[in-house]
């Protein structure tokens, strides 16, 4: 996996330009991310969305509805966001929503103004069919699918496995069994996170097998998301083909949902060193937290790269990075650098647009990141959101 940016989009950056911690996103890698996703989407003849539980930063909506055909929201308010901030309400931009179930009050608002609307089950789909057929009436542009498990696992990790073994997401072929299809008109699938072109391809096979008899009774068929298509390293063309392939073969609109190939290589997350300490190895607490701001270095686990930084021993001085709060395992991870740490000096964590924003918290009133939108070509920097104790307090009650 080549994870080296196309371009050193934050080579210039100034880290002390804005307050600490901060998530800063350049406008011109998100661009270039977009206008490669937008030469997929034009040769291949899908439709690509934005998968919005990726990345969400709503101020740059107008940027990503000016080169993909919509987004894809896991719920509700995602939806919302999608139809509100991405050109859904006034550039005609396609929404689509899947969630793992539906509340009854949820799907009627849904229904309002959403284009696909995609069921994790028999039982949901039969509960509301009519009430969505019904709405298909007033709006004929509705269209509802069905999202299936193909049994076929590409996940490196259980947490992120949508077919891993008792999955709670998607249909098995075998529950098809003497189910009516009336008023479903596509199929979803999704496999994949963080990988790139032969894992679809396998997919792809595994779906044809066990779903292949159903295919062409749809109008279109989504592959889902975890495709890493703006990675360097990513089979572009082999894509195209497949995607041109399949679609020729059941005559079907294809749609692709990445989230992190949206913003790939496009944002960093600023944070100030607050303490030095010793515990048995020198100790650096930051004002950001891995529990608070980047939760998946604790879940996947991994390792986030600092601009600088090496791996602990490679440089002389070494490291272990935690956050402010209480979780005694709230540690970003061991690092070196080539000069002693200091108290007040910025760090620049890579690689923290997506799945950052989205999952970040308050626990334990810790601060939430500032949010700028920065442009490498021109330089110019807007503060686009910055949060106080009011925004912690709010959420409470």
């Amino acid at each position: 996996m080549d994870l080296t940016p196309r371009v050193d989009y934050f080579g210039s950056f100034d880290p002390c330009r804005v307050p600490s911690p901060c998530f800063v996103i350049d406008e011109i890698a998100l661009r270039d991310n977009l206008e490669l996703l937008a030469d997929v989407q034009k040769r291949s003849g899908a439709k690509v969305l934005a998968a919005l539980k990726a990345f969400s930063m709503f101020s740059s909506g107008p940027i990503v509805a000016e080169y993909l055909s919509g987004t894809c929201a896991s719920g509700l308010y995602e939806a919302k966001l999608g139809f509100e901030e991405y050109g859904g309400r006034h550039l005609g931009k396609e929404v689509h929503v899947f969630s793992a179930g539906y509340k009854d009050e949820e799907l009627r608002e849904i229904l309002q103004f959403a284009h696909h609307v995609i069921f994790n089950s028999f039982s949901q789909w039969k509960r509301y069919r009519d009430m969505c057929l019904d709405m298909q009436k007033q709006r004929p542009e509705l269209r509802f699918g069905l999202r299936i498990n193909p049994e076929h696992s590409e996940g490196h990790t259980d947490l992120y496995d949508p077919c891993a073994p008792c999955s709670r997401l998607g249909i098995v072929r075998s529950l098809f069994e003497d189910e009516s299809l009336q008023g479903i008109t596509g199929l979803h699938f999704h496999t994949l996170c963080e990988q790139d072109f032969k894992p679809l391809q396998r997919t792809i096979v595994a779906v044809e097998e066990k779903f292949g008899d159903l295919i062409p009774q749809m109008e279109w068929i989504n592959f889902g998301g975890g495709h890493h298509i703006t990675r360097r390293d990513y089979q572009v063309d082999e894509l195209v083909e497949a995607v041109r392939d399949f679609a020729s073969k059941y005559d079907v609109q294809v749609y692709l949902e990445p989230g992190e190939a949206i913003s790939l290589f496009a944002g960093i997350l600023v944070a100030e060193v607050v303490d030095i300490a010793w515990n048995g190895e020198n100790q650096a607490i930051l004002d950001a937290s891995a529990t608070c701001h980047m939760p998946d270095v604790l879940e996947m686990p991994y390792r986030p790269e600092i601009t600088g930084a090496s791996r602990p021993g490679e440089l002389p001085h070494s490291y272990r990075l935690g956050g402010q709060s209480c979780l005694a395992g709230d540690s970003i991870g061991e690092y070196s650098f080539s000069q002693p740490l200091r108290i007040g000096e910025r760090l620049v964590f890579e690689e923290m647009a997506y799945y950052t924003m989205v999952k970040t918290n308050t626990f334990n009133g810790i601060p939430l990141p500032a949010i700028a939108l920065w442009n490498s070509d021109s330089d110019d920097l807007k503060m686009i959101k910055t949060f106080g104790y009011e925004d912690f307090k709010e959420r409470l009650s």
